[in-house]
């Protein structure tokens, strides 16, 4: 089932972060580090199909060598607290082939960063989740400042803006829904909130490993309590009004459960069985999504 998710976030050195570490980390390969005088090689890490820079007009070719740009950048970048990169991560189709990722990735990232200017440093991976169904994602890298065959120049401020940001997501949803409208694949995503979609559920976090890890040894944590208890209200809420499923599982903002992520058979669980059962009654198909996304898959 296709998903909505796109973040945005600034890699910094205030939060200790390197641009060239974080491209040697994207890119699963081992990269120099000038500044800190180390190599950070992280090219045992599977998943990763494919990796490219791609660059506007007028960048100097040179930058097409990933070790180069990000050591570049870190060296004209001074202050101790310096924004180094910006960071756009995002869910892809998982109905699509590889090929079919890959080129929808690579086309969103020409037209929404490249060609406004910045060097995108793409990475697709291809990662499988712990019951074997797909779960495939692009981070891509951004140079903040302009380009020209000379090097970098100023910052520009007007890609910080919020306005810029909305842009790219629902820019994404657009052409997701084109792309899978085209390839004759029956899913959509909507980069709009539950609320703003007339969804009346409310929206989980994810309970995160070391939430999970807590739970596992029977220490329960206030993450999991609260995302238990709104998955307790959602169910209800569905078994009391299922048409509104309809809309949760055809236009999905973003992954949202039913119930918790089981370690055993859910169904045998606490949360609200009942609602799915609503659901495969009323609509198989959305039903059997139901169950999918309960299970992770």
């Amino acid at each position: 089932m296709a998903i909505y998710h796109l973040h945005v976030k600034v890699i910094g050195r205030k939060s200790g972060s390197s641009a060239v570490a974080s491209a040697a980390y994207r890119s699963a390969s081992r990269l120099r580090d000038e500044r800190l005088e180390r190599s950070h090689d992280f090219s045992a890490k599977r998943g990763v199909v494919h990796s490219e820079v791609m660059l506007p007009e007028n960048a100097p070719q040179a930058w097409s060598d990933r070790e180069r740009l990000w050591n570049n950048v870190e060296a004209f970048e001074v202050r101790k607290d310096a924004q180094l990169a910006r960071e756009v991560e995002f869910a892809l189709p998982r109905e699509m082939t590889q090929a079919q990722g890959i080129e929808l990735a690579r086309d969103f990232v020409q037209s929404a960063f490249v060609d406004q200017g910045m060097i995108a440093d793409l990475n697709v991976h291809w990662d499988m989740a712990e019951g074997g169904s797909p779960k495939p994602h692009a981070h891509i890298m951004l140079t903040m400042r302009a380009v020209d065959e000379n090097g970098f120049g100023q910052k520009v401020r007007d890609w910080n803006r919020t306005e810029i940001v909305v842009r790219w997501r629902e820019r994404w949803a657009e052409l997701v829904n084109e792309r899978l409208a085209q390839l004759d694949i029956d899913a959509r995503i909507d980069h709009r909130s539950l609320e703003a979609q007339g969804i009346a559920l409310e929206p989980q976090s994810q309970i995160g490993a070391s939430a999970s890890r807590i739970e596992s040894q029977r220490i329960e944590s206030d993450r999991t309590e609260l995302h238990r208890d709104i998955a307790r209200r959602n169910g209800k809420r569905i078994i009391a009004d299922p048409a509104r499923a309809r809309r949760l599982f055809l236009f999905s903002a973003k992954p949202v459960r039913l119930v918790p992520k089981p370690r055993a058979a859910w169904l045998h669980e606490e949360i609200e069985p009942a609602a799915v059962g609503v659901l495969v009654f009323r609509f198989p198909a959305l039903g059997r999504a139901a169950c999918r996304i309960c299970q992770g898959h």
